[in-house]
């Protein structure tokens, strides 16, 4: 496709309403009933960050029962945070994260299958070992700030292969900061606006085999793309995007966007995924079909495993989402 053409379906798309841009691209995939397959007891409650490891095993971060609410309790989530799930069958394969989380948020698995959490209760970012073991913390505890070692209130992580990485320090400080893989801080960017550059609320964050930062401007309903230093090179935003709150790039290329799908005049239930290509464009829409049991209630974030499938991690219905390519051999 030209960029001319590319950039006049990004034009239709974003006047099209979220249901009908989404109608014609949902039948790419299918939600997998009754996955997972969870012990009764064990509750997951609002789920709120997802990634999938090299073993296929998906990671899922969730606040066990406890509801968001502000200010935020002080004592941590005494039950288990961290599921880990065979991918295929949905077993319930190991649980670590108890009395350590305020309020889990966001979860990234690195490319040596290590776990990075935020939690926006302690204003801190954790590296975990796949089974639990603590590597590394960055920031304080329950001492939000806006300078090199502290946070307030981050969202998110990007790891790059070298291990170095990328925080989005969210929902107060309006930027991106990226550290060393020992955890020293190197630099940052963004400030509260809607100019290039500038945040109002980046909230998840994915790498790209480009070398691009892809960064969910949550507020400003867009995508800002910057390269691995910080600097500005395109903006995705349209109603062929929504709201976007996670994001994940898969073996593919494609941007994999977990839509929010609180914009002024969205309808009800129309959260879903959201397949792009490399240039923005929309491919699929995921969970956004007719069946309840497809849909999710709000989509917090968004993992693609190698073999295509999708799992979404759904805070408002309290669960996590797989969703297989129609094309794909079960399970």
């Amino acid at each position: 496709m030209s960029a001319r053409a590319a950039s006049f379906t990004a034009l239709l798309l974003a006047a099209l309403p979220v249901a009908a841009a989404s109608s014609s691209a949902d039948s790419r995939y299918q939600v997998v009933p009754d996955w997972p397959a969870l012990p009764e007891a064990h509750v997951l409650g609002q789920c709120t960050g997802v990634g999938v490891d090299s073993q296929g095993h998906v990671f899922v971060f969730h606040r066990s029962g406890r509801e968001w609410s502000t200010p935020f309790p002080t004592n941590p989530i005494a039950s288990p945070t961290v599921s880990r799930i065979d991918g295929r069958n949905g077993k319930l394969l190991a649980s670590w994260g108890a009395d350590q989380f305020i309020m889990p948020y966001g979860l990234t698995v690195d490319h040596e299958d290590n776990v990075w959490l935020t939690d926006v209760g302690r204003h801190q970012v954790f590296k975990f070992s796949r089974d639990g073991k603590l590597l590394l913390t960055l920031g304080e505890r329950g001492k939000p700030g806006a300078d090199q070692t502290h946070f307030n209130l981050p969202t998110d992580v990007a790891v790059l292969p070298d291990g170095s990485l990328y925080v989005s320090d969210g929902s107060r400080n309006t930027r991106v900061v990226k550290f060393t893989a020992a955890g020293r801080y190197d630099f940052e960017w963004g400030g509260k606006g809607a100019a290039p550059g500038e945040f109002n609320l980046p909230h998840g964050l994915a790498l790209d085999d480009r070398g691009r930062v892809i960064v969910c401007d949550r507020t400003n309903a867009r995508l800002q793309l910057f390269d691995l230093k910080g600097r500005f090179l395109a903006e995705w935003k349209g109603r062929h995007i929504g709201r976007p709150y996670g994001v994940a790039v898969g073996t593919n290329g494609h941007v994999f966007v977990a839509d929010g799908a609180n914009l002024p005049g969205a309808p009800a239930g129309s959260s879903r995924g959201v397949e792009l290509d490399a240039g923005g464009n929309l491919l699929a829409a995921i969970g956004a079909s007719s069946s309840r049991d497809a849909r999710p209630k709000l989509a917090h974030d968004i993992a693609a495993a190698k073999d295509g499938t999708i799992f979404i991690a759904d805070t408002g219905g309290k669960r996590v989402a797989k969703y297989r390519p129609r094309n794909a051999a079960s399970p």
